[in-house]
């Protein structure tokens, strides 16, 4: 079982390379999508644990929050490149890591279970730490949280607020799609979120689910 603190959630990792990608996700990113990536994080390894994954055994738990937490780095002014979102993060996370010390095989790790984030069906299929960053990720928009307790919840919102992070995520989307309609190749979630925000009543199936969740938007 994951260590946790009085509040019941769990510790974020104390290595350097952990401390790094967080102080880059603070500065480069939005409150709103920064809050989100670390919500993440810590869902994720909460899913571990309710799952009886093993850290060390069954992932790597550094692994794990540097993947969660980079994985909308694709969304900041150094990610916002000519690739769809998640494939841009992904390379903007490698090249980070790898500028961190981090070995290949680590660094490919994660690159992959951020360009699989949004891959639904794909991502469970590609072992341990991807199903598990796309688990944590969805479980911030409210998806099969049950096994999450009100007061750990709450604590995770308080120690991290949404800020409207639903709205802020598909407002950041769908400007680099504006910018550059290559980010946003057909059938992509940056394609529907394009769409539906080009088309009355402008809000997003993203948002809409957010805001009927447990957490809301």
């Amino acid at each position: 079982m994951t260590d946790t603190t009085t509040t019941g959630i769990p510790p974020l990792p104390d290595a350097p390379v952990a401390r790094s990608a967080l102080a880059l996700v603070r500065r480069t990113e939005s409150a709103a999508t920064a809050n989100h990536s670390v919500r993440s994080a810590l869902f994720a390894r909460l899913c571990a644990d309710h799952r009886g994954a093993l850290p060390g055994r069954d992932y790597d738990p550094e692994l794990l929050f540097l993947a969660c937490v980079l994985h909308d780095i694709g969304l900041t002014e150094a990610g916002d490149r000519h690739q769809r979102f998640e494939v841009d993060g992904a390379d903007t996370a490698a090249e980070f890591l790898t500028g961190q010390g981090l070995p290949a095989a680590d660094v490919d790790a994660v690159w992959e279970a951020i360009a699989l984030h949004t891959s639904p069906g794909i991502a469970e299929r590609r072992g341990t730490l991807c199903a598990l960053v796309r688990t944590g990720v969805g479980m911030d928009f409210g998806k099969a949280t049950d096994f999450v307790g009100d007061a750990v919840g709450a604590a995770i919102h308080a120690a991290y607020p949404r800020l409207s992070m639903a709205t802020t995520l598909t407002d950041e989307i769908v400007a680099q799609a504006r910018r550059r309609p290559e980010k946003a190749p057909r059938f992509s979630i940056a394609a529907e979120l394009l769409r539906e925000r080009s088309t009355p009543p402008y809000t997003t199936r993203m948002e809409a689910d957010a805001d009927a969740g447990r957490w809301g938007n």
